[in-house]
C-alpha cells in the first residue's frame, strides 16, 4: 500500500534508489531482470547491490524469481517509491495524506504542498493486463509490454490532456507528473453517483456537464470514458476528471466515443431522474457538442 511506501520513504538511502532505478531500467527490456546486471543498470557494486536489495526485498519494494536466472522486479510500491522522491526532489509535495479514492486503474490521496493536492497514481495494467492492452490505443505498437510502461504511459496521456483543457474546460488543474503518478488540484465536490438532485437541479447539471464535454470537444478532445463516476457536483458548478482514455478529436472513432460519452450520460440521468430528462434526438444533441452550437437541451427539444 501506499501508505506503506510513504512511512518508509526516510529510511531509504540514495543507493536504495539506485538499486530501484536500476531495476526500473532493466524491465524495459524483459519483465525479470538478471540480478547479475543489476551493478550494471544501478552504477552499484556487486556487494552494494546485494545490500540494498536485501534491504528492498525486506520493504517489498521488489521481488525475485528463480527462472533460468535470478530475476528481479519492481513491485508497484517500488515504483510508486521512485515517483515519490522525484516528487519531493522537485518540492512538488511536501507530505503525504489520507486517501481520496481507491480503484481497480487508480489509486488517489491527498498530499500537502503550498496547499493539499491530490496525487494519483495509476494503475492500469498492474491487475488487468489484458485488458489494458487490447483497450488502450498507446500499447498497439509495442511488442514488450510492463504494467509499469502502461501505468506511466496512461499518467503522461492524462496529465498532457489536463495541461490542454485547463482552465477553458472544468479539469483539474494539473501541476506535476512522474512515471505513473500525477499532482494535481484537489476538487470539493460529491461524486456525481453519490448526489442526490433536487429536480430543478437536474436539468442544469446536465447541461453544464454537455457544455464541457462542448468545450473539451472545441480543444480537441473526446473524453471517452464518460460516466457518472468522474464528475464531482459542487455547489459552484462541475468538474470532470479522469482523462486517461482521451482520445483526439482526430482519432478515427472519436465522433463513436464522444456518441457513447453522451449516451451514457443521459442514460445515466434517464434511471436516476425519470421524467425530469427532456427527450432530445441523440444525433441532434452529438452534432450539437461537436459544432459547439450547444447551450440548452430546451434548443433540441
Amino acid at each position: 500500500m501506499v501508505q506503506n511506501v510513504a512511512s518508509v520513504m526516510q529510511d531509504l538511502a540514495p543507493e536504495d534508489f539506485h538499486l530501484l532505478s536500476g531495476v526500473e531500467h532493466g524491465m524495459r527490456f524483459s519483465e525479470w531482470v538478471n540480478r547479475e546486471k543489476l551493478p550494471q543498470f544501478s552504477r552499484l557494486t556487486p556487494e552494494e547491490v546485494d545490500f540494498r536489495l536485501e534491504r528492498c526485498l525486506d520493504r517489498e519494494l521488489v521481488e525475485r524469481k528463480t527462472i533460468q536466472y535470478e530475476g528481479v522486479r519492481l513491485r508497484m510500491d517500488g515504483y510508486d517509491a521512485l515517483a515519490l522522491r522525484t516528487f519531493a526532489e522537485r518540492n512538488t509535495i511536501e507530505g503525504f495524506g489520507v486517501p481520496l479514492g481507491v480503484g481497480k486503474e487508480s489509486d488517489v490521496f491527498e498530499v500537502q504542498s503550498y496547499r493539499p493536492m491530490a496525487l494519483k497514481f495509476h494503475r492500469e495494467g498492474y491487475t488487468n493486463f489484458r485488458e489494458v492492452r487490447r483497450e488502450r490505443d498507446y500499447t498497439a505498437e509495442k511488442e514488450h509490454l510492463s504494467w509499469f510502461y502502461t501505468a506511466r504511459k496512461a499518467a503522461e496521456r492524462e496529465y498532457e490532456t489536463l495541461e490542454a483543457l485547463y482552465p477553458d474546460v472544468s479539469v483539474p488543474r494539473p501541476e506535476d507528473q512522474n512515471r505513473h503518478a500525477l499532482v494535481m488540484e484537489k476538487i470539493d465536490g460529491v461524486e456525481l453517483s453519490r448526489t442526490k438532485l433536487e429536480s430543478q437541479q437536474v436539468r442544469p447539471i446536465l447541461e453544464m456537464i454537455l457544455r464541457e464535454l462542448t468545450r473539451a470537444y472545441e480543444r480537441g478532445y473526446v473524453h471517452a470514458d464518460m460516466s457518472q463516476y468522474n464528475v464531482f457536483v459542487a455547489e459552484d458548478g462541475i468538474t470532470i476528471f479522469d482523462w486517461p482514455q482521451a482520445v483526439s478529436r482526430e482519432h478515427e472513432n472519436a465522433v463513436e466515443f464522444l456518441g457513447r460519452d453522451v449516451r451514457n450520460l443521459f442514460g445515466y440521468f434517464e434511471r436516476k431522474y425519470p421524467g425530469q430528462v427532456p427527450d432530445v434526438d441523440e444525433f441532434a444533441l452529438v452534432d450539437a457538442v461537436r459544432d459547439g452550437s450547444f447551450e440548452r437541451l430546451a434548443h433540441l427539444e
